[in-house]
C-alpha cells in the first residue's frame, strides 16, 4: 500500500452513515472564502463525510497556472489533485507523509484540544511557464462534535516573498494558542539518499512496481532492486511503508 493510499484509508474510514455529523458545511466554505480574499491564497476545504472538496481560488491561483472555472470549485475527492501534480515530487511526498503524521498526533490529543493544532511548511509549486515556485502551506483539521471524527480539512498555499523564501521551515506542528512547535521534521532525505535513490523512492511512493520504475529512469530492473534496497538501509527501516509514515532513524 502506497502513502497516499495509506492516508486516503485511514482519512476516509472516519465517515460514518449510523450518526450524522450537523456541522454546516457553509460556516466552514466562509471561513475558507475569508482567506483567500484576506490573503490572495488558494484553500482547498475537503469534507471527509461526503468525500468532496471546494476550491476557492484568489490571483495567486492563475500565476501559479491554476484555473478554476467557478469560485468554489467542487470536486468530488478530498484530493485537489491538479494543485498536487504541480507540487515537486520530493515535497509531495513529505506532505502525504506530514499529513498522516498531523492526523495520528490530533488522534492522540483530546478532541477538545484538537483545534489548537495545524501545520506549516514550504513546498515548491510549478507555475505556468513551469518553474517551481515556493509557496506556504498551512492546513487545519476540524473535528465533528457529534462523531468525534475529523469532518472538515482546510489547506492553504500562498506565495512566499523572495526575501524570506530561506526563514520558513520545510515542516512544523503548531500549538497556535500556546504559540509551541510540538512537531518539526529535522530528518532530509536529501543529506541520506542518492538523487538516484531519491528518484526512485519517489516512484515506490507513487505506487509504481520495479519494473514500471526501471522503464521511467531507463535502468535495469536489478538496478532499481538494488537501489531499493539501499534505501531501506540507509533509513534503517525494514520496507517502503515504514519509510513512507516516517518510521526511520539514521544508521
Amino acid at each position: 500500500m502506497t502513502i497516499v493510499e495509506t492516508l486516503n484509508k485511514t482519512l476516509l474510514k472516519n465517515r460514518t452513515r449510523d450518526k450524522i455529523c450537523r456541522m454546516d458545511v457553509e460556516v466552514y466554505k466562509n471561513i475558507a472564502a475569508a482567506y483567500t480574499r484576506t490573503e490572495n491564497s488558494i484553500a482547498v476545504l475537503s469534507d471527509m463525510q461526503m468525500n468532496t472538496s471546494y476550491i476557492f481560488s484568489s490571483g495567486a491561483a492563475s500565476g501559479l497556472g491554476l484555473s478554476y472555472p467557478e469560485n468554489p470549485t467542487v470536486i468530488d475527492s478530498i484530493w485537489e489533485e491538479e494543485i498536487l501534480m504541480k507540487i515537486h515530487p520530493d515535497d509531495r511526498m513529505k506532505k502525504y507523509v506530514h499529513e498522516l503524521r498531523f492526523f495520528k498526533l490530533l488522534e492522540d490529543n483530546r478532541q477538545e484540544d484538537r483545534s489548537a493544532f495545524c501545520v506549516v511548511s514550504r513546498i515548491r509549486l510549478q507555475d505556468k511557464n513551469g518553474t517551481y515556485q515556493w509557496v506556504r502551506h498551512r492546513m487545519f483539521y476540524f473535528y465533528s462534535p457529534d462523531t468525534h471524527k475529523l469532518r472538515f480539512a482546510l489547506c492553504l498555499y500562498d506565495r512566499i516573498a523572495d526575501r524570506s523564501q530561506n526563514m520558513l521551515p520545510e515542516f512544523l506542528i503548531i500549538n497556535t494558542i500556546k504559540g509551541e512547535v510540538v512537531a518539526e521534521d529535522k530528518f532530509d532525505y536529501r543529506s541520506v539518499l542518492s538523487q538516484r535513490e531519491l528518484e526512485v523512492l519517489n516512484c515506490v511512493g507513487e505506487g509504481l512496481t520495479s519494473k514500471e520504475i526501471a522503464d521511467i529512469l531507463s535502468i535495469s530492473f536489478n538496478t532499481v532492486s538494488r537501489h531499493r534496497q539501499n534505501i531501506l538501509k540507509k533509513l534503517n527501516v525494514k520496507n517502503s511503508v515504514e519509510a513512507f509514515n516516517g518510521n526511520f532513524t539514521k544508521a
